[in-house]
């Protein structure tokens, strides 16, 4: 395993953790260096791309599917590549941070695929950052077994879940590592990392190095991926092909390139998953000046909507028309000790997940093992001893761009429980994250920064039409931010509120809340820097 060094260095702001030398290595930064030089000026073009894009749609031009890429859409002869070892049958997959707990009860539930997400369910402090490569090491290594200090013993099992990755989307930058004077794309360096110590032990175990890729906006930035693919692939004399991609459509303007992305990724692609929270959340950005796009409470904004619908029937068909997998979205529910509570919990894990198997998907996610089992059921009854049901084709479905915006039909005002939910929610959520958590349950659901998203933006949402009074929020803010400093005494309760009123009560709306609290809350670069 060789790569030549660059001319510039990748230099560490940090300062050096327990084994973090294991994973930042002198040839482990060259290596993501010569990512960061190749493809960090495209990477900003692409992120000011998304910026015009932005003002374009917000002045007018009507969103819908590109004339330009016609011409992929209708030939119907190309494909993505087979299926990979490992990633043969996804029916159930879970996801999570890389944290060694999680990592060996994920590994270990029966699910098919283990999503590794340094992304939303990571608070990205550097210890998060390098202690989750480390644990993924450790997996793969098998030497991850470990006892609590409460004495419980976690081990390895003999077949454990296939190991998938998400690294953090192309919007963020790695404070903590700087390349020419500038910090690295945060998405180079969770890739690379993992790339450049796992890849070739993920090919020798019989499986690959597999991603998940987030929040991608058009077929470009997945043409990125891709060219980025194909150059760790070629630094390391590793085949090309041999990676794999899922792509998360969870933006809208990707809903409607879904056909483009699975063409730039072909030859690297494993399909795409259809997510909820983080979509609704592009939306509201995308669209969020217009009241024909105004969203009623979250929780009446179910799968069944008809928008919704468009959009998740049009991606099983994109899919099973080009041979790829079509992943279901989260189920979050948090199994309960109350029986009632976790008979409707299972109940309507149960719904979604049939909906989700009868509409053609090869599988779905959950977040806690104690929903592998019944999502494994569902799946089953549909699948039985095939590994996915990509043979339904699904060329019933005719999906048109008004099919895929139609949100009127659902608008409506929002509740004052629907207020006061989204506050609570925002506020804890953003109290754990400044504090290194990224993954928290709260109200029986398993939070990340995907609802802390689509919490706040509602609230700007309805601030910006007057469907609520500004006084009421601030009535509510206080109340709940009253009530997480009774409940945990530790909260840093006005850091919370500066970041909740930066981030939804701002009269131009912050694209995403995790960049600027990031810069203020969990860098801590030291003057004295390790060069590679």
């Amino acid at each position: 395993m060789t790569t030549s060094a660059p001319t510039r260095h990748v230099r560490v702001l940090a300062a050096p953790g327990d084994r973090h030398d294991e994973i930042l290595t002198p040839a482990a930064l060259a290596f993501v260096g010569r990512l960061a030089a190749a493809f960090g000026e495209r990477r900003q073009w692409l992120l000011k791309e998304r910026r015009r894009q932005a003002i374009r749609l917000a002045t007018g031009t009507p969103l819908d599917f590109p004339v330009a890429t016609s011409a992929v859409r209708a030939d119907r002869t190309w494909r993505v590549a087979p299926p990979a070892p490992g990633l043969a049958d996804r029916r159930v997959e879970i996801t999570g941070p890389p944290e060694r707990r999680m990592a060996v009860n994920a590994l270990n539930s029966g699910a098919c695929v283990w999503m590794a997400d340094f992304e939303d369910a990571t608070a990205p402090t550097w210890d998060n950052v390098i202690g989750g490569q480390l644990v993924l090491l450790d997996a793969i290594e098998r030497r991850i077994d470990f006892t609590s200090d409460g004495g419980k013993e976690y081990r390895l099992a003999e077949n454990p879940a296939t190991l998938m990755v998400r690294p953090r989307g192309w919007h963020l930058d790695e404070e903590h590592l700087e390349f020419d004077g500038r910090p690295v794309p945060a998405s180079l360096v969770d890739f690379g990392l993992y790339f450049f110590h796992c890849a070739q032990r993920q090919i020798d175990a019989g499986h690959g190095p597999y991603f998940y890729l987030p929040k991608l906006e058009n077929h470009y930035e997945a043409r990125l991926w891709n060219d980025v693919f194909v150059l760790a692939q070629d630094l390391l004399g590793i085949p090309r092909g041999t990676v794999r991609a899922t792509v998360l459509i969870e933006t809208v303007t990707a809903a409607f390139q879904m056909e483009e992305i699975l063409y730039e990724l072909r030859e690297h692609s494993s399909g795409l998953n259809a997510g909820r929270w983080d979509y609704l959340f592009s939306l509201i950005k995308t669209f969020g000046h217009r009241t024909d796009f105004l969203l009623p409470d979250r929780v009446k904004v179910t799968m069944t909507a008809p928008f919704l619908r468009a959009y998740t029937e049009l991606l099983v068909r994109t899919c099973h028309r080009r041979g790829a997998h079509a992943i279901g979205g989260m189920a979050a529910q948090v199994p309960s000790k109350d029986p009632a509570a976790n008979e409707a919990a299972l109940a309507t894990v149960r719904l979604d997940k049939e909906r989700e198997a009868e509409d053609g998907f090869d599988g779905s996610w959950v977040a806690h093992p104690g929903l592998v089992p019944l999502c494994r059921e569902v799946f089953d009854g549909v699948l039985g001893e095939r590994p996915d049901q990509i043979h339904r084709t699904r060329d019933d479905v005719e999906t048109s761009a008004t099919d895929l915006l139609s949100v009127r039909r659902i608008s409506g005002p929002p509740t004052e429980e629907g207020v006061r939910t989204n506050i609570a929610v925002a506020l804890r959520y953003f109290d754990v994250w400044m504090r290194g958590r990224g993954a928290v349950a709260i109200d029986g659901l398993m939070e990340d920064a995907a609802t802390a998203e689509i919490a706040r933006v509602q609230i700007w949402q309805w601030l910006r039409h007057r469907v609520i009074d500004r006084e009421a929020v601030l009535l509510v803010l206080d109340e709940e931010l009253a009530r997480l400093g009774a409940e945990y005494p530790w909260a840093a309760v006005d850091e919370v509120r500066e970041l909740f009123e930066r981030t939804a009560l701002a009269a131009e709306l912050p694209l995403f809340f995790t960049p600027e609290a990031y810069a203020r809350h969990l860098v801590r670069t030291v003057t004295t820097e390790a060069t590679a």
